[in-house]
């Protein structure tokens, strides 16, 4: 089953690409069994306009009535580099697992990645940042986040920037089938907490 697949958007907008790399042998998350090897999903955003807040939904494809669920391993957010015109600028993105009006920060509970790249400008010099949290988690971990529903959604904005920026990247997991129980908590608790 090892491959690479692509996927088209039902809804137009940004493509999806699956790679599928193989099992891992690491212990299963309680109520859940492991029904697939781990794929890497890409993606890709861009600003609708220069520094405007732009959404896209990435589709899962789980089947709700196997009470699929996918466990996220890691992931990676690979940013633009913003502008550097004399003026502070920055690219920031998310991956979250719910939609969202405005960039999310990893104190909301469907935040699972945030990356921010900026540039700080006085006019004569010009200092780069680059900020990343959960890229690629603690070796101790067993999974970062865990997606019930059947999408997930990537966040990106520039600020100060002449031209649109993006953000392009890899979220890695499996897919599990999850027991009736922890699939209806599963599912409750991502959807409240948009």
């Amino acid at each position: 089953m090892e491959g690479d697949y692509s996927l088209r958007c039902p809804r137009g907008g940004s493509a999806a690409k699956i790679i599928i790399l193989g099992c891992v042998g690491q212990d299963m998350p309680k109520g859940l069994k492991q029904s697939s090897s781990v794929v890497a999903i890409g993606f890709a955003a861009v600003e609708s306009a220069a520094n405007t807040f732009t959404q896209i939904q990435v589709d899962l494809n789980l089947s709700p009535l196997d009470r699929e669920v996918f466990v996220v391993l890691a992931g990676n957010l690979d940013n633009d580099f913003p502008d550097n015109a004399g003026v502070d600028a920055q690219v920031r993105s998310a991956l979250t697992t719910t939609s969202q009006t405005a960039m999310p920060n990893l104190g909301d509970s469907n935040c699972m990645i945030r990356t921010t790249d900026s540039i700080k400008s006085d006019g004569v010099t010009a200092v780069s940042f680059s900020q990343q949290a959960l890229e690629t988690p603690p070796s101790t971990l067993e999974y970062i986040g865990i997606i019930a529903t059947n999408d997930f959604f990537i966040q990106t904005e520039g600020t100060g920037n002449a031209v649109a920026k993006g953000t392009a990247g890899k979220l890695y997991g499996y897919r599990a089938i999850a027991s009736a129980d922890i699939y209806a908590a599963l599912v409750q608790s991502e959807v409240l907490s948009a």
